[in-house]
């Protein structure tokens, strides 16, 4: 029976702290993967609380990654997109961060994680920063943006990229501009990563959220959330394969 328990796992940034969620399963006793899980604009939530202990339920030790620091918890879109835009502006903090999160990932002494193992996943904003730490060279197995922008301001940087990417997008999404997508299967041809976009007829923004309620621009939908998260499971279940 799994016993996901929350730990937060505070570290510094530039003098600044920051506190992550730690979620893992508390009766297994031996190393497993770990994941680094972006969370969309809303930073760290109660929603993105229960999506990593989801996940972690599957036999991971995921940590949700506080990127905007321990005082900031946005409470509405103004003050997400305040907290947001200066890292979409700013893609070396934004690599910082979450470099340090991968770090505090690893360093963490609650639960036990097979450094050999090591992916990130991330929603919205939080897809553009897995895909960020991706182009750090970070050594991950695999990097998977779920409804995320897909730019990048120097694409050359894919170059770095150890592991499988998965983009899992919303054909209808309004906010992923469209030449995004073709600018995106380049830069990862030209750097011969192993790579997949699956695009979701009828999907928008926020497919995954429950809470996401914006007809035509951000919704909930269950059917293609599903289908995500297992296209997301079975490429773990392919990389982290001993």
């Amino acid at each position: 029976m799994s016993q996901v328990t929350l730990r937060s796992v505070v570290y510094q940034v530039d003098g600044q702290s920051y506190e992550s969620r730690l979620a893992f399963d508390a009766s297994h006793k031996g190393a497993r993967p770990g994941l680094l899980m972006a969370p969309n604009w809303m930073g760290v939530s109660a929603g993105a609380e229960q999506i990593a202990e989801a996940v972690a339920a599957k036999g991971y030790v995921v940590l949700v990654a506080d990127l905007y620091g321990q005082t900031v918890r946005p409470s509405n879109a103004d003050e997400a997109g305040a907290a947001m835009m200066p890292l979409k502006n700013d893609r070396a903090l934004l690599r910082k961060r979450m470099q340090a999160a991968f770090e505090a990932l690893q360093s963490q002494g609650e639960a036990a994680v097979d450094s050999s193992r090591l992916a990130t996943f991330g929603f919205c904003f939080g897809g553009c920063c897995s895909l960020e730490l991706a182009r750090t060279g970070a050594p991950l197995k695999a990097a998977v943006s779920f409804h995320g922008t897909l730019d990048t301001p120097n694409p050359a940087d894919a170059n770095n990229i150890k592991g499988s990417v998965l983009v899992l997008h919303g054909a209808a999404d309004p906010l992923v501009p469209k030449e995004q997508l073709p600018a995106f299967e380049a830069e990862m041809d030209a750097a011969g990563v192993d790579w997949q976009l699956l695009s979701y007829g009828g999907a928008v923004h926020s497919f995954t959220d429950p809470h996401a309620n914006v007809p035509g621009k951000m919704m909930y939908d269950a059917k293609t959330a599903s289908r995500a998260f297992t296209s997301m499971h079975n490429l773990l279940d392919e990389v982290f394969k001993a």
